[in-house]
């Protein structure tokens, strides 16, 4: 009873005790706190990079691809683990649009997809922004499009006023005369005899107010019957966020906002590299939609178009009839460059990698998952967090090299007490005991404290990163830069348990030199000035 009780008084008689609890706590709720952001944010990345690849691609890295696609995706759904396909194909290119009458470029990735394949092996249809409850400036707004609806290339209707407007603007540019030569926009749009034109890519897309006729804004949807099949329609493309806008300083509330330069119904204009010899080729094309999935490198590089475009632009589609080339395009009669795969059960995904390697082995295309194709940006999380983590931990050893220094400071100042103990009978192992039990009653009180400091700042990391940013007057967890309307977290309880437990045994080693010194000590020697 002695050791608890000796334990039990130095704990609550000693300032520098409460001191090395503190200690023990901050460094316990910091690791906490810090380990449960950089797991949200790994998680958060790789859910987003997950997003938008498929489980598992086949790829080839021939840039002309290759043909005949539906015999190919025939043999991926051979594997029992497969849950759907998609073809894709993708090739650098640059888009152009005008903004404040300034020609702008921006060099992108260029992917022709068909949307509902798409959604189907990653989903697509989230990151769409007509379909999310913020917008651009992570402001609350009411999505216009169902999340569970179809992802098609259909406009919107804000989309198709936009379309409808740009049409008229054209048409009071470009023609000579203008009916009555009044009336808004979108009734000179709607009332004026125009039919479609071709899209050549260059210069103004409404020559004619007579080559263009809207009867129905209808007619703009993607599955619309067209109005003469000999002319080529325009090809519709999802756009990333990061291509199109920017932040602007609000002038009246100071805040940064974001604002897109083009909206879902206008037009720009792609260019890429036709197959075999590289030759430029460029066509305009509609934006249906902005997506955001908050990482950069997606936002800022992707362009989705439909795969008939795409296919048609490269020169790799045969139409099936050469007199109305435009009639009825099949996107299998062209090449593609990827097959992105769901899979029934992601852990079967190894198997199913070896049994496609192995079943295409002749036809030089690579198979990965999409851990393997996102492997180098994974490990360099892994390897940072695995450093910050032996950091954090040094806070910890910091505290334990402090609870060393104390202990012998008191074993020091308790040299005559400990004399009288082992003069009234204790025991050498009783009185290192003493010390031992003292500094685990620190480590333990302190592990404590520490888990619940850092469970709690983990729960109201929002709360208090709003005040924080309130002092110092500047936002420090800024959404437009990390994507993410609240600071993620994600709390591993393994990792908790972990962090305590080597606090307590930090502790507890920090005090085992100095017991030991306390244990030798002879009682004669103790208290010979005494």
């Amino acid at each position: 009873m002695y050791k608890l009780l000796l334990a039990t008084k130095y704990l609550k008689t000693r300032v520098i005790a409460f001191v090395s609890i503190i200690s023990v706590t901050l460094g316990v709720a910091t690791m906490i706190v810090v380990n449960s952001v950089m797991a949200g944010f790994q998680t958060e990345m790789q859910d987003r990079l997950r997003g938008l690849l498929s489980d598992v691609a086949v790829m080839t890295h021939d840039t002309d691809g290759f043909e005949d696609p539906d015999k190919l995706m025939k043999i991926i759904h051979e594997c029992q683990y497969v849950e759907a396909t998609t073809p894709t194909h993708e090739m650098w290119g640059m888009m152009s649009f005008r903004v404040m009458g300034q020609e702008e470029q921006r060099p992108v990735r260029i992917i022709g997809i068909l949307p509902e394949g798409k959604n189907q092996v990653s989903p697509l249809a989230k990151y769409l922004l007509s379909r999310q409850d913020k917008d651009l400036s992570n402001r609350d707004q009411v999505p216009e499009v169902d999340l569970n609806a179809p992802v098609t290339w259909d406009l919107s209707a804000t989309a198709l006023g936009v379309r409808k407007d740009k049409i008229a603007y054209d048409l009071l540019r470009n023609s000579e005369t203008v009916p009555d030569g009044s009336g808004s926009a979108s009734q000179v749009a709607s009332e004026a005899p125009l039919t479609r034109t071709a899209d050549s890519g260059e210069g103004p897309l409404f020559d004619n107010p007579d080559e263009f006729r809207i009867e129905d804004p209808n007619e703009f949807q993607a599955d619309a019957t067209p109005i003469d099949p000999t002319i080529p329609q325009p090809a519709r493309v999802f756009v990333g966020s990061g291509l199109v806008s920017s932040p602007v300083p609000n002038r009246e509330t100071g805040e940064i906002e974001v604002r897109a330069f083009i909206n879902p119904g206008e037009d720009i204009t792609l260019t890429t590299l036709k197959s075999g010899t590289p030759q430029p080729v460029s066509f305009k094309a509609t934006v249906v939609d902005l997506f955001k999935c908050g990482m950069s490198e997606y936002d800022s590089n992707l362009v989705f178009v439909n795969l008939e475009q795409m296919q048609k632009a490269r020169g790799t589609l045969t139409p099936p009839d050469p007199k109305h080339p435009n009639d009825n395009l099949d996107w299998k009669t062209g090449s593609v460059t990827a097959i992105q795969i769901k899979l029934t059960d992601y852990s079967k995904a190894k198997l199913v990698v070896e049994y496609l390697r192995e079943r295409l082995a002749g036809m030089h295309v690579s198979v990965e998952t999409w851990e393997q194709q996102q492997g180098p940006l994974l490990q360099a999380v892994e390897v940072e967090r695995a450093i910050l983590n032996v950091l954090l931990f040094l806070i910890i050893a910091v505290a334990g090299f402090g609870i060393l220094a104390i202990f012998y400071m008191i074993v020091v100042e308790k040299t005559r007490d400990i004399g009288i103990l082992k003069a009234l009978g204790a025991s050498s192992r009783g009185v290192m005991s003493i010390f031992l039990l003292y500094g685990l009653t620190l480590g333990l009180v302190g592990s404590l404290a520490g888990v619940m400091l850092g469970l709690t700042f983990v729960r109201y990391i929002d709360s208090i990163e709003e005040c924080i940013s309130m002092v110092l007057g500047r936002k420090v967890f800024d959404e437009t830069i990390y994507y993410f309307h609240q600071v993620p977290t994600k709390v591993n309880p393994g990792t908790v348990i972990w962090v305590a437990l080597g606090a307590i045994a930090i502790a507890v080693l920090a005090s085992i030199l100095p017991a030991r010194r306390a244990a030798q000590l002879h009682p004669v020697q103790a208290l010979r000035y005494e």
